[in-house]
C-alpha cells in the first residue's frame, strides 16, 4: 500500500467538505421550501366557514355569533360610514340591523361568490362578493367585502372587516 501524499490528504479533506456542504445546502432548500408550500387548506376552509357563519347568523338574528366572529381590537370600515373600534362598538353597531332580521323573522344569507381566501402563519384573508337576494328573488343588495383575520386560540377571528356596495353612491345635496 501506498502512503498518501500531503497533497492528495488535503484534497480528500476538500472534497469531503464539499460533499457536506452541499448535502447541507440540499437540505436546507428543502426545508425552506417546504415551510413555504404547507398545506394551508384546512385554515382557508375555516376562513370561509366564518364567513358563511357570519351571513347564517346576520340573516337569522343571532348577534352574539356575529359578534363572536370579531376580535377584541377588531376594526370595522363599513361603507359610508367612521369606522368601529373593538368588539364592543362592533356589536352595538350591528345591534338594530340584526334585531331588525330578527324581528323580521330573519332572511335568506347573502350569496357569496367569487371567493377567495389565504393564509400567511397567523393572518389570514377573504374576500369575494356578496347579493343579497329579496323578496320575489329581487337583488337587494350587491357588493364586495375584505376581511382580514387572525388565529387565535386555534380560532380564526376578524381583526379587520369592509365591504362596499356595487350600487353608486347617493347624489350630493
Amino acid at each position: 500500500m501506498s502512503e498518501m501524499t500531503i497533497g492528495e490528504g488535503v484534497m480528500q479533506v476538500v472534497k469531503t467538505t464539499v460533499l457536506v456542504t452541499m448535502s447541507l445546502c440540499a437540505v436546507i432548500a428543502y426545508a425552506q421550501r417546504a415551510s413555504r408550500t404547507l398545506d394551508t387548506s384546512a385554515d382557508e376552509a375555516a376562513l370561509r366557514a366564518a364567513d358563511d357563519s357570519f351571513e347564517r347568523a346576520y340573516h337569522s338574528g343571532d348577534l352574539e355569533t356575529v359578534v363572536a366572529l370579531y376580535a377584541e381590537d377588531a376594526v370595522l370600515l363599513p361603507d359610508g360610514e367612521p369606522a368601529v373600534r373593538g368588539r364592543e362598538a362592533i356589536r352595538e353597531y350591528y345591534r338594530p340591523a340584526v334585531a331588525a332580521e330578527r324581528k323580521a323573522g330573519g332572511s335568506k344569507p347573502g350569496i357569496l361568490s367569487d371567493r377567495a381566501v389565504g393564509v400567511s402563519g397567523d393572518i389570514g384573508w377573504s374576500s369575494g362578493e356578496n347579493t343579497i337576494v329579496g323578496a320575489g328573488g329581487a337583488i337587494a343588495w350587491r357588493g364586495k367585502f375584505l376581511s382580514v383575520s387572525r388565529k387565535v386560540d386555534g380560532r380564526w377571528l376578524y381583526i379587520r372587516d369592509t365591504w362596499n356596495s356595487d350600487a353608486p353612491p347617493p347624489p350630493a345635496h
